[in-house]
């Protein structure tokens, strides 16, 4: 396994950003709609260390995929429990895709702005981190709408279809950290969510003429 450092370096900003803003904000919108379990976990923080998982975030360094500590809720506490499952589910992803637009608007302004206090170097590495954190902060956003368990999509989708209630839900929910394991290993989850990164990304950039 081939390790480049200076691309770590470059990614860890985006990769911390995007995992700690995703789950913090499915334990926000989890107290907006009634579910106080994440404040008293202490997840109602911006703070990284209450979001991330040890083993989770070394193997997104080292082999590219990985996981946060995912946010706990009873849904019994929602004042509508379809509705607020599903907000709750989408807060994240949409997280990402907000942040992806912010960096992106950050990489515009510098972009147009003269910038005669930092050497040329730093600005291009900076930039390179934007950029990296826009890339990763898609990624974040498109994996994470797929329809697997534990996925956020998975809520989304079967929540939509009303089918949570469901067995077929609870079979698809035992066996969904497998199946997802398994196309991460036959790196088939590249094939399926590349195209749509790769089509968010450059419609992004695009319209914000970036």
């Amino acid at each position: 396994m081939n390790i480049d450092i200076r691309e770590i370096l470059l990614t860890l900003p985006g990769i911390i950003i995007g995992l700690s803003l995703h789950e913090y904000a499915h334990a926000q919108v989890a107290v907006w709609m009634g579910d106080d379990t994440p404040r008293l976990q202490g997840r109602l923080s911006l703070n990284p260390s209450a979001h991330l998982d040890p083993i989770g975030f070394f193997l997104i360094l080292i082999a590219g995929f990985g996981w946060a500590k995912p946010v706990e809720v009873n849904e019994m506490n929602f004042k509508s429990r379809k509705r607020d499952d599903i907000l709750v589910s989408i807060a994240g992803p949409m997280m990402n895709l907000l942040i992806s637009i912010f960096f992106l608007i950050l990489m515009k302004i510098l972009s147009q702005t003269p910038i005669t206090f930092l050497p040329y170097n730093l600005y291009n590495t900076i930039m390179e981190v934007f950029d990296y954190t826009v890339w990763i902060n898609i990624v974040l956003f498109v994996f994470n709408l797929l329809p697997i368990p534990p996925l956020d999509g998975s809520h989304i989708f079967f929540g939509l279809l009303g089918l949570k209630d469901k067995p077929f839900y609870y079979e698809i929910y035992t066996k969904g950290r497998f199946i997802l394991m398994l196309l991460i290993v036959t790196r088939l989850t590249g094939k399926i969510i590349g195209p749509p990164i790769t089509i968010v990304y450059i419609s992004l950039r695009n319209f914000l003429g970036v």
